[in-house]
């Protein structure tokens, strides 16, 4: 049975049973603790907790997954995957056990031609938590499992949370029997590689506390209602039902496996366990990327964009330790799209934005591992030069963690060039590493924010947004909230009345979101409490739909049920219209000037300020962003008439509406259009009625924010006005100081720069000859250590380790053929270069200067390397220079 089927006959068997239906979220969902969703229930944890009603009593999805804590560890094992589907059924406060057994065991024994899965029922167990007897009476009477196949099991294996305080409640999973084959018999206890999980049924019934493991937590008491939420892993499904050993086998995994065996020259399945873990990375991580990218993910250096960016590299690398040579990303792009296209749609239509930037960062990876290579050949070469054959651990780890070289590529260098690498100390560094790492992610993670006080506000509809049409309108208080609590009436002077919280029915303050921040005003009591008067210092929504302002009471008091009057501050909506209107019409003019890739990839307007984040590859040149700005000002000037409507999605996006990527959107939008064709856009924010009114726009600068993602920040109206005056006034006092007219300015300014370089050149050349002539009195004063004549001298700052490269060979020329070593290091502020010399004469005698130069790199915290004839390095602790060459001195004497 194809993966597609398994998907569909779970829904349709949910749907029958009076289930909703729900899309699957994106994998990217606005909650704090959680870099990606990893449960199928994550989107329904508010219904869970009672914070919102639910709109539906039962619900069922296939919901994307992705967990990557031990990405490191995917491919060795063959039932893990870091992108996996979750099929779940919930219920909030229908069914409880009774109901999810009896629906899953139906399922998942019902014949083919009835819908279901059609798995012989004497080869599943169920297990249960410790104490729940209730649940092993409903399986034996419900599924007829005999008592030996139902075990118990404690809180670490059968009772989930979501490691956070929030639901929770005891579990019963059911396992399947793969036979002897795959180990011994005993359940699950005894073996999980027999015996698959492949179905979790959570009897959400508890709120949990703070704790620090599976098992250390405290249980706060019950849930509102008893929720039923259950998560069956399709891939685990998909394996059994298609007869394979492992989900890497599987008909969307398998695909990508055989794709990659046509252009390695190492096969999978050869017997080489190495390379098959390569293959299943490969397989796995591109399924990931794939759908990582599609929600709306570009690479970057933290968060998100870390785990995408460190995704892709891996399988970069593992095709390289394959022998693939040449670019490959694409191919695996177009496989997966192919492979996963009927499931998710948007690997199809959005196949060139997500190919794009995959295979983009391959193109910037095989550069870095490039000048990773000529670093690995450095640290080789001062291993080689120290006398030693095994790589430090931290040159690895430097090479890992800071280039982002791939330790496997450094052991199979190392291995070609007869070395070998501290991959003890490799380990301990990455251990500290991820200590850290962990202990962030700790100290970030929190419980789930208590919203259940607004939840009856929340169920009562949403907030009415006039901002649209009206600055100024009367409203009535709905609720009054301080430090989370609600109350019926906060006073002026009274504790907490600095930050209160008040949500009305009605307001035209416009909450924060896409990008426009909240609007600033007021609110003021009408009738007997006209005397209340508040300051509105910021806007938020709630579950999306209930704006909840904070504000200061400056006088008098609000009381629940009050009418009051709500006004936005007319000056500061007039520069919030100006900024969100300026950046559609940035949008729109990047997009003319580079082409349709070049999509909004995050936002952030103010009054008098956008920016902009859009996805590109490289940097604008100072052409491109001068069209940018031009196109911008021209579409300004035109005054093009500003239109919203409120539209279906579908329809809307055929119309050629821009939205955002891993946004979600309700099934009915709203779309601003500025000048028909010029710019069309799905944004709930607020905007001028003609363009000209948001006034010139002037880009201050465009630079990088990550890999493939650009930022164009600008000024627009009066702040872009006051800025081009300081720009005017800066450049007349340069005029005037150089005394040319402004238009001549850049010119002078240039010829000015070019006379500077040279007079440093000429400086640098007076430098260098007084120094050629120290070095000739250096040698003609060289003092004599044994057989050697040694010139070992500290110079004056300002020289780099080539200018002591060049000192040394005129002092070496000036010394003859006796035996002779040279010594030079110099203090140039923040790096202290050295060079030795040891000519032939000297090496006869056995000397060398890569063994000699570790006298100097000791004494000034410096690493170095060379060959017996010339050796250099560099180090940082200028303090040891005259320690460092009385230490090579006290070497040749001992010599």
């Amino acid at each position: 049975m194809q993966t597609h089927e398994i998907r569909k006959r779970f829904l349709d068997h949910f749907v029958k049973a009076g289930h909703t239906e729900v899309p699957s979220a994106s994998v990217i969902l606005d909650d704090p603790n959680l870099l990606f969703v990893n449960a199928g229930m994550v989107q329904f944890v508010p219904y869970f907790l009672g914070d919102r009603t639910p709109p539906y009593d039962k619900a069922t999805s296939v919901q994307k997954c992705i967990r990557t804590p031990d990405i490191d560890e995917v491919g060795i094992t063959t039932r893990h995957n870091t992108f996996f589907q979750m099929a779940g059924n919930f219920s909030f406060g229908d069914y409880f056990k009774r109901g999810a057994i009896a629906l899953a065991w139906d399922l998942l024994t019902n014949s083919v031609s009835e819908g279901g899965y059609g798995f012989d029922p004497e080869k599943l167990w169920a297990t249960v938590y410790l104490d729940d007897d209730e649940a092993i009476a409903l399986w034996e009477e419900i599924a007829g499992l005999p008592p030996e196949r139902i075990q118990r099991r404690g809180k670490a294996d059968n009772y989930w949370s979501m490691g956070i305080p929030g639901p929770c409640g005891p579990c019963s999973e059911i396992y399947y029997d793969r036979g002897p084959e795959y180990g011994i018999e005993g359940g699950p206890e005894a073996n999980e590689d027999r015996y698959i999980e492949i179905w979790n049924l959570v009897f959400m019934q508890n709120e949990r506390g703070e704790g620090t493991s599976k098992t250390d937590f405290e249980i706060l008491g019950p849930l509102p209602r008893q929720n039923i939420d259950t998560g069956m892993g399709v891939e685990r499904i998909a394996c059994l039902l298609q007869g394979v050993d492992n989900v890497y086998e599987t008909d969307l995994v398998r695909p990508v496996i055989d794709m990659v065996a046509s252009v390695a020259p190492r096969h999978y399945g050869a017997g080489n366990h190495a390379d098959d873990v390569r293959y299943r990375v490969i397989a796995d991580h591109s399924r990931t990327a794939a759908i990582i990218i599609g929600d709306g993910v570009t690479p970057g250096n933290e968060g998100r964009g870390y785990v995408l960016r460190r995704l892709l590299r891996r399988i970069i690398r593992a095709a390289k330790l394959l022998g693939v040579e040449q670019p490959i990303m694409s191919d695996l792009m177009a496989t997966v799209r192919d492979t996963m296209g009927p499931s998710y749609p948007e690997l199809v239509t959005d196949f060139e934005r997500i190919n794009r930037i995959a295979v983009a960062e391959e193109v910037a990876f095989n550069r870095t591992l490039a000048a990773g290579s000529r670093l690995f050949e450095d640290a080789a070469a001062a291993t080689r030069a120290a006398g030693k054959t095994v790589v430090s651990g931290s040159d690895a780890f430097t090479l890992h963690d800071t280039y982002g070289f791939p330790v496997e590529l450094t052991l199979e260098m190392a291995a070609e060039a007869g070395l070998s690498v501290d991959e003890e100390g490799f380990r301990g560094l990455m251990a500290e590493q991820r200590a850290r790492a962990k202990a962030d992610a700790a100290a970030r993670k929190h419980a789930h924010a208590d919203l259940s006080a607004f939840r009856d506000l929340v169920d009562a509809g949403p907030t009415e947004f006039t901002g649209f049409d009206e600055l100024t309108s009367e409203a009535r208080i709905l609720g009054i909230f301080v430090d989370g609590k609600r109350v019926p009436v906060v006073t002026h002077g009274t504790e907490g009345s600095d930050s209160v919280e008040l949500v009305l029915d009605r307001t035209p303050l416009y909450a924060e979101s896409g990008g426009q921040i909240a609007d600033t005003g007021t609110i003021t009591g009408t009738g007997s409490s006209a005397t209340a008067k508040a300051a509105v210092t910021d806007v938020q929504k709630i579950a999306k739909s209930l704006w909840v302002h904070t504000i200061n009471v400056e006088s008098g008091e609000f009381v629940e049920g009050d009418t009051v009057t709500a006004a936005v501050d007319p000056t500061w909506r007039r520069g919030a219209t100006q900024g969100h209107s300026g950046t559609h019409m940035v949008h729109a003019a990047l997009r003319q000037v580079l082409g349709p890739n070049a999509v909004q990839a995050g936002s952030l307007n103010r009054p008098g300020y956008l920016r902009f984040d859009f996805n590109y590859q490289g940097a604008l040149s100072d052409e491109q962003r001068s069209q940018v700005e031009e196109v911008t000002n021209e579409a300004v000037q035109a005054d093009f008439e500003v239109h919203t409507f409120n539209e279906k999605l579908e329809k809307a996006r055929a119309m050629g509406a821009m939205a955002m990527f891993g946004e979600s959107y309700p099934d009915e939008v709203r779309v601003v259009e500025i000048g028909g064709p010029f710019s069309m856009e799905l944004c709930g924010g607020t905007h001028v009625q003609r363009s000209a009114q948001i006034g010139p726009v002037t880009i201050l600068g465009e630079s990088s924010v990550g890999s493939g993602v650009r930022r164009v920040e600008a000024y627009v109206g009066l702040d872009s006005f006051r800025h081009l005056a300081k720009e005017r006034a800066l450049m007349a006092g340069l005029a005037s100081s150089l005394k040319v007219p402004s238009e001549e300015v850049p010119a002078r300014v240039a010829t000015l720069v070019e006379k500077l370089k040279a007079a440093e050149k000429e400086l640098d050349k007076v430098r260098l000859a007084g120094a050629k002539a120290a070095a000739a009195n250096a040698a003609a004063g060289a003092e004599v250590i044994g057989k050697v004549r040694l010139v070992a001298q500290r110079m004056a700052g300002g020289f780099s380790g080539g200018d002591l490269r060049t000192l040394v060979g005129d002092i070496k020329g000036k010394l003859g053929s006796d035996p002779a070593v040279i010594a030079l290091i110099a203090d140039s502020g923040d790096s202290v270069p050295y060079v030795v010399a040891v000519n032939a004469a000297a090496q006869d005698l056995g000397l060398k200067a890569n063994e000699l130069v570790q006298q100097l790199g000791t004494a000034v915290d410096g690493r170095g390397g060379g060959k017996a004839d010339l050796a250099q390095g560099s180090g940082k602790g200028a303090a040891g220079i005259d320690a460092g060459l009385a230490a090579l001195r006290a070497e040749l004497g001992r010599s």
